[in-house]
């Protein structure tokens, strides 16, 4: 569950029945929960800078026509059957961030999950799945327990690719247990299914896993409000409606295959044995396979604006290395910097390109104006002026002057601009409409 900063505002603005739609897309999560207390286990992820949308009070008032936002929160931090699952405060491709910032927008991104729910996050879901090894000691220090990242990525120290069984993954000696993701199931899950067809597929997979006859956890993951299946305003027809209920009675009378389990307690009872190595990917995106993040970083307008977020980051570091025990006004352009560098690390700012990085640039260039105006105010009270790296620090503009005829090639043909986006930035009034993800962004081998 995610929305980028200022979207829930834009869309109620600009698209009632598109905002609607998304709303009650994370309000059917808690009361299906509620439902089946005994046969439901659900795990949902909400990225900070969501959760900081719905604790706004002008956000709540705009939808209190649709539903009680804190009514719906008070819904999830009563229900027992949900597991909440961390994220990155602003959602950010964590292996494109500089690892400086890592730690700012998982401790955050912690922070607000349990000061909303009342009980702290043990597992973490990364945005976009995209994953590196080298979070192991950013996500054991911020107090993650699991992650899940996507099966196809995990390579067992045993040499059997089983994605059914959890494994254990350290670097720089710290370790977490990894969750294996069922990409092909996953993907059928986000475009439509039914119980039935979970079942038989579920069995044929799991029979021809390398350990049929042990523990099997089979785990599915997708978007929770982004597509037609999730978003159906006939509940009937939709995710929950059509295949969650039918499920849960399923279970609740004895009649199915597979029983629903919260991943805390299961990997206590069957905690992992085996190690691995994760290469770093992501999901699967369109054409894209999530080897490498060509989604977000494919063009070169993608790749200056990634650098431009890394150079403002390198920067930032160390003006705050240089600041000491600077005046409280350095300190607040410092914090404002600060601010302003983790939003630009927001994954929707990539993911659509040409469309959306103007907004990635709308937070870099005022963050680089402020580090100037800190560095002049350091080097007033200095004998030497410090400047970073040795150079002048000059405010500059990083963004591509004019993007090359194939910026934004990665963008799927199929994702026409609608009038209003489902993850849009907050800039109703700054040029055109980014357009929306699909629901068939995606691939759907599944």
């Amino acid at each position: 569950m995610h929305q980028p900063p200022g979207n829930l505002k834009l869309l109620i603005e600009t698209n009632p029945f598109e905002a609607e739609q998304i709303i009650r897309c994370y309000e059917r999560a808690a009361r299906y929960a509620q439902r089946y207390p005994e046969e439901a286990r659900l795990h949902v992820g909400f990225s900070g800078v969501l959760l900081e949308q719905l604790r706004d009070p002008v956000i709540v008032d705009l939808y209190r026509h649709i539903l009680d936002i804190p009514e719906m929160l008070e819904a999830y931090r009563a229900a027992p059957n949900v597991e909440l699952i961390g994220m990155g405060y602003y959602h950010p491709i964590f292996p494109l961030i500089p690892p400086a910032d890592w730690h700012d927008q998982l401790v955050s991104g912690h922070q607000i999950l349990e000061d909303t729910f009342g009980r702290a996050p043990r597992g973490f879901w990364p945005p976009e799945m995209a994953f590196t090894m080298e979070m192991v000691p950013a996500l054991v220090k911020a107090g993650y327990t699991y992650v899940v990242v996507d099966g196809v990525h995990v390579r067992p120290e045993d040499g059997v690719q089983d994605i059914y069984r959890p494994y254990r993954a350290c670097h720089e000696g710290a370790c977490i247990t990894v969750v294996p993701r069922d990409r092909d199931i996953s993907n059928a899950q986000e475009s439509g299914f039914d119980p039935s067809w979970f079942a038989r597929e579920g069995r044929r997979k799991v029979a021809e896993s390398p350990r049929p006859t042990e523990p099997r956890l089979v785990t599915t993951w997708s978007d929770g409000e982004n597509g037609g299946w999730f978003r159906q305003m006939h509940e009937a027809s939709g995710f929950f409606g059509h295949y969650f209920a039918p499920y849960m009675e399923h279970v609740r009378y004895g009649e199915y295959p597979f029983t629903p389990v919260a991943l805390t307690a299961y990997l206590a009872e069957h905690p992992a044995g085996v190690g691995a190595h994760v290469q770093t990917g992501a999901w699967n995106v369109g054409s894209t396979s999530g080897h490498d993040f060509a989604q977000w970083a494919g063009s070169p307008t993608q790749r200056a604006a990634v650098e431009a977020v890394r150079d403002l980051s390198r920067r930032y570091h160390e003006v705050v290395a240089l600041a000491g025990r600077a005046p409280a006004k350095v300190r607040r352009v410092i914090e404002r910097t600060h601010a302003l560098l983790l939003e630009a690390e927001t994954s929707c700012y990539l993911f659509w390109g040409d469309a959306w990085i103007p907004q990635l640039y709308e937070r870099t260039r005022p963050a680089e104006a402020l580090i100037e105006e800190a560095v002049q105010w350091l080097a007033a009270t200095a004998t030497e002026p410090p400047t970073p790296s040795g150079t002048a620090p000059q405010p500059t503009s990083r963004e591509p002057s004019a993007p090359p005829p194939s910026a934004g090639r990665n963008v799927p043909e199929q994702a026409t601009p609608p009038a209003a986006p489902p993850r849009k930035v907050d800039a109703p009034s700054r040029g055109p409409t980014p357009p929306k993800r699909p629901s068939s962004t995606r691939d759907r081998r599944g």
